[in-house]
């Protein structure tokens, strides 16, 4: 945790850290939480810290894996109506576990690709892995940020690590 993007690295290694430590920080907002906290909903809409998570979760599946022809696990909601619903039966290590799951796929697409290299989105638009990067990039520090409201609304805790707050 508490990654730092490299100053001189390279343009691949530099997205990538940064892509890290939001994710970092994703998981750090769950820590010290029983279920029923990451469940509750802290906003009218509903928005609770496992509901994020399973949505980041499914987006890295779409945007890593799915865009550049590449396989995902089969999921046992609907991606375009469920990913932001948590369900009674879904447990918080299911969710976790995807989320982790999510990344090492998403993680092999990054190593296996270049920066230049074209898939397919959602809504047909072709797209870069560099493009991809920086939309996971700005998508996982948008839900981070809410997160942190979230957390913080629960129990007091800020900050992108442990020890920044």
């Amino acid at each position: 945790m508490n990654q730092h993007v490299p100053y001189t690295g390279s343009e691949k290694e530099s997205l990538r850290a940064s892509l890290d430590r939001h994710r970092d920080a994703v998981l750090w907002k769950l820590d010290g939480l029983d279920d029923e906290a990451l469940r509750r909903p802290m906003t009218p809409s509903g928005t609770n810290l496992l509901s994020l998570v399973k949505h980041l979760a499914t987006v890295e599946y779409g945007w890593f894996r799915t865009t550049f022809g590449r396989g995902t696990e089969p999921l046992w909601f609907d991606p375009f109506t469920e990913d932001m619903h948590i369900a009674p039966s879904e447990t918080t290590s299911q969710i976790v576990e995807f989320y982790g799951r999510a990344r090492t796929a998403a993680d092999a697409t990054i190593a296996e690709l270049e920066l230049e290299d074209l898939g397919t989105a959602w809504n047909g638009n072709s797209v870069s892995l560099r493009w991809v990067l920086i939309h996971m990039i700005e998508d996982t520090a948008r839900h981070a940020g809410h997160m942190d409201i979230v957390r913080e609304l629960i129990d007091g805790a800020t900050g992108d690590h442990p020890g920044a707050g």
